[in-house]
């Protein structure tokens, strides 16, 4: 196990930057998940550390030591790709311990790690099988096991579910934190999917644009996002955000009707802010804000409501059943000291 550093990293391909000077500190041991939408440079910031793409500045240390020189064989990493590149015609022993067999591993050896490996993954009664007779999470099971008879210093997963359906994907997300509290190895694990990031990480690194936007534990991001892009990414469904106006104490919005302001937080008078308030927050009060429903959305445990505000739209997720159809008024009040306050220009958390 080791500690990865990353120092100032920039990447460009020609003129075109990639990552803007990224700082990062991974702890050993630690489960650190990289997230953002598409295009953010997540991956190729995962590629940086594996060694599979050069850094145009910076540096990247691996256990102390500074690899930016090294090849991937020597930094004593593992990789599990979103595509699982098992070779088709060997059985699943085969493919675990190929890379051992090319590194001259002796024999007794290479079995006694695929032996270890399959039994933490439950591959035991597969490894004679072949990859064609395998399914979707059994073949993921698989590469993570070829990384694991390695004993990396270092795991890195570069979107490893995307291939799967949403219940082996829920199944297998389990699985793979499981394996981390099992091995303690460092691990980096990279998704646009931020219910993985939410339900896996010790740490989150939100990235947008190349840069990275906040760092932090799953419920410090929900509960106090820095900035409107981690607060609207966060969270599903997404963030609500409505234009407001401070005057005499409280949150005017557009239409005249207003909300107290957070406890302890004090703002100039007329100054605009972006109220920020999450769907699963709010609830059907008498004395809430008016709005009109435009779309009711069952989906089992929970109800999502859309409803206007205004010209504002806004999501509402309820648990408790109600009866409500489209057309319909309802009034809606968010729970006390769950407000979110940005400032509409710097984007910045402003209580």
């Amino acid at each position: 196990m080791a500690a990865v550093t990353i120092r100032n990293v920039e990447k460009a391909f020609g003129k075109v930057r990639v990552i803007h000077g990224i700082d990062l500190e991974i702890g050993d041991g630690s489960f650190v998940v990289l997230v953002g939408p598409s295009g953010c440079g997540k991956s190729t910031l995962l590629r940086i550390i594996a060694g599979l793409e050069d850094v145009t500045a910076g540096q990247i240390l691996i256990g102390g030591r500074e690899v930016n020189d090294m090849p991937p064989k020597d930094r004593d990493i593992a990789m599990v790709f979103q595509n699982y590149g098992l070779y088709p015609h060997m059985t699943v022993a085969a493919n675990m311990g190929f890379a051992l067999k090319l590194a001259g591993v002796a024999k007794a050896e290479i079995a006694q790690r695929v032996a270890r490996a399959a039994d933490i993954l439950n591959l035991s009664p597969l490894l004679d099988r072949y990859p064609r007779q395998l399914s979707g999470g059994q073949r993921q099971r698989v590469a993570m096991g070829r990384a694991i008879v390695r004993n990396p210093q270092v795991f890195l997963f570069d979107e490893p579910l995307s291939n799967l359906d949403a219940k082996l994907r829920v199944q297998m997300r389990a699985e793979i934190k499981q394996l981390h509290e099992r091995l303690k190895v460092t691990t980096v694990y990279v998704t646009h999917d931020q219910i993985e990031a939410m339900t896996m990480a010790d740490l989150i690194v939100v990235m947008h644009e190349g840069v990275v936007k906040q760092a932090g534990a799953p419920l410090e991001l929900y509960d106090r996002p820095a900035n409107l892009f981690v607060a609207g990414f966060i969270g599903s469904p997404s963030m609500n955000f409505l234009d407001a106006t401070v005057r005499a104490g409280r949150l005017v919005l557009a239409d005249g009707q207003s909300l107290p302001m957070p406890e302890g937080t004090r703002l100039a008078e007329g100054r605009v802010v972006r109220l920020g308030l999450r769907p699963e927050e709010l609830t059907i009060a008498p004395d809430g804000l008016a709005a009109t429903v435009t779309i009711v959305e069952p989906t089992g445990a929970e109800i999502h409501v859309g409803a206007r505000l205004g010209d504002q739209p806004l999501t509402v997720v309820l648990r408790d059943r109600h009866a409500l159809a489209a057309g319909q008024a309802i009034t809606v009040a968010p729970v006390p000291g769950r407000l979110h306050l940005f400032d509409p220009k710097t984007e910045a958390r402003l209580n």
